[in-house]
């Protein structure tokens, strides 16, 4: 016998709904996007909350890609003439502190601190086991999404070089997070529709093909 959908109820519209039953709502009550961000200084940044941090920020990127792509300049010769700037600079600064009421330049402000490398390896340590889980197949559904979607950005870069794909990105990481927080419930229903109809169609995969896959030798129980 055929299988029958039923249809889906009418549900009101989003901008009909009252505000708690808003989706998104209750989770932005409790955990804010700044808070998901990591409530420091990025995201601040990213939020344009620190508005003169991420104006700088976006200039100082498009000055980078305008010199790198549009006037062709070479990396190791920009990379020289910016050290033999900073060179002049603190050579002038250092020797005129004696003459000018200057205070000398301190090595510790040209340092990284320790904290941004111990942040960057745990960061790396963590996608490497993320990477590890996915590849090793527990999840098939996430094993396939995983390879689909390295396989669509392969087929965006082989259009753009890899400065244009790199600029593309920064501007999508300092803009969807403001825009985000601005139009909140429409995202949050869009993006609650299209996982729903995403959960289906893996659903189906999983059943149709998925669960075809051998997954080693069975054995098989004795009854007694």
């Amino acid at each position: 016998m055929p299988i029958r959908f039923r249809e889906p109820a009418q549900r009101p519209g989003l901008l009909d709904r009252e505000p708690a039953e808003r989706p998104g709502l209750l989770d932005r009550q409790q955990r804010p996007l700044h808070a998901v961000l990591g409530g420091g200084k990025l995201a601040d940044i990213l939020l344009w909350e620190d508005k003169r941090s991420s104006a700088a920020i976006v200039a100082g990127f498009s000055i980078i890609w305008f010199l790198f792509e549009v006037v062709e300049y070479n990396f190791l010769t920009l990379l020289c003439h910016i050290l033999m700037a900073l060179m002049i600079i603190l050579f002038v600064w250092y020797n005129a502190a004696g003459l000018i009421t200057w205070s000398l330049p301190d090595i510790y402000d040209f340092e990284i601190p320790e904290p941004t490398f111990r942040y960057l390896h745990k960061r790396l340590n963590s996608f490497l086991r993320m990477f590890y889980d996915i590849s090793t197949g527990k999840d098939l559904t996430l094993f396939f999404v995983t390879i689909a979607g390295l396989w669509i950005m392969s087929a965006i870069g082989s259009y753009f070089t890899t400065l244009n794909l790199l600029y593309f990105m920064f501007l999508c990481l300092v803009t969807l997070p403001i825009m985000y927080e601005r139009y909140e419930y429409e995202v949050n229903y869009l993006a609650s529709k299209g996982n729903q109809d995403v959960k289906r169609l893996f659903n189906t995969l999983d059943s149709k093909v998925l669960n075809k896959i051998p997954r080693g030798p069975v054995k098989e129980k004795k009854h007694k």
